[in-house]
């Protein structure tokens, strides 16, 4: 195992913890096992061979204990877990205790004494399993702290990425060119059709009340981001007339799951801002629900010649966000003529 997959399971890198546990464990352990006191006579031969013997159990012991250790977090890694966790550690420690010990013991005996019918040890057994509880409280109090510390650094990234996206929102949408093309627009919309202008200015009005309200909300039903989203396309459509395709194909039963705020209109804009869009090229964009359950956006894929190389921020954005409520990942699939991002729908 590598060090960093150490890290990563165990909460800690553990190679040093037994170059020097285990030997301080195995000369101190006869003291504990034996009627030998640390204040009386030693008997070398007896004291050498416990040695020995505590050795081998030792290693034995830890390099199972760590098995069973990697395997009860992969079931339950999460910080909120720690009860079961240590509930399942200690229940399979103590199983393996008591049935690797009779043999090790045989072993070890028949090896160096050529005997093989010893009688159970009970104040040896307690003292055992004393010590295999303390190194079991020392692995899991190391990895509850690595979990605490992450849990808090996880809380910190999401508050910095909401703050992100908050800015990134309002950029997008206060920015000049935003603003020019929808005064462009209205100042076409007023001599033309006077009610169609009343109308634009709602739907303007609402897509900035969407996004000021969106300033606290980690989480909103995917019917409310819909709502917003179509104010939006509203203003798009606007100027970009049936140059602009949408589709959307939403189930109403699904209208109660929550998504990522602002996450879709992240997806519109830049599918807008990286594809050309004409007559002759219309961009079509597709909202849908597939039949895995998530969210997709899917446009066809016809790319400006001149535009500069994406910073990926609004897809990276999305992801990152998506890492604190779902264990699913937003997936990102580009064709030669499509571009399609499923997004996870949380359920609420």
């Amino acid at each position: 195992m590598k060090v960093c997959a150490k890290k990563e399971i165990l909460g800690f890198d553990d190679t040093w913890l037994m170059i020097i546990g285990i030997p301080i464990v195995s000369l101190i352990m006869p003291f504990m096992f034996g009627k030998q006191s640390l204040l009386g006579s030693v008997n070398p031969d007896w004291y050498q061979t416990s040695v020995i013997i505590t050795f081998v159990h030792s290693c034995v012991y830890i390099f199972v204990f760590r098995k069973i250790f990697v395997f009860v977090r992969a079931k339950f890694p999460l910080f909120e877990d720690v009860g079961k966790r240590i509930s399942y550690e200690l229940i399979l420690v103590v199983i393996t205790y008591f049935l690797l010990d009779p043999i090790l013991s045989t072993l070890c005996l028949k090896a160096l004494f050529d005997v093989t019918n010893i009688a159970p040890d009970v104040s040896m057994s307690v003292s055992t399993l004393v010590m295999i509880a303390l190194v079991v409280a020392i692995y899991e109090g190391i990895y509850f702290y690595q979990q605490l510390k992450k849990s808090i650094q996880e809380k910190e990234e999401l508050q910095r990425e909401n703050i992100k996206s908050q800015l990134e929102g309002l950029k997008s949408k206060v920015n000049p060119h935003f603003l020019f093309n929808s005064l462009n627009t209205l100042a076409y919309l007023i001599p033309e059709d006077a009610e169609k202008s009343v109308k634009f200015v709602q739907k303007l009005s609402k897509v900035y009340r969407y996004i000021l309200e969106m300033s606290d909300e980690k989480l909103i039903p995917l019917k409310k981001e819909l709502d917003f989203l179509n104010a939006y396309v509203f203003l798009l459509k606007e100027r970009f007339e049936e140059n602009l395709q949408v589709e959307m194909n939403i189930s109403e039963a699904r209208m109660n799951d929550q998504i990522i705020p602002l996450s879709l209109q992240i997806l519109f804009e830049n599918a807008i801002k990286h594809n050309v869009i004409s007559s002759s090229k219309p961009l079509k964009i597709k909202v849908l629900i597939n039949d895995a359950g998530k969210l997709i956006v899917e446009n066809n894929l016809q790319k400006k010649k001149q535009i500069k190389d994406s910073t990926k921020f609004g897809l990276e954005n999305i992801k990152s966000r998506y890492r604190f409520f779902s264990n699913e990942a937003v997936d990102v699939i580009a064709t030669s003529t499509s571009f399609i991002v499923s997004l996870p729908l949380i359920a609420r």
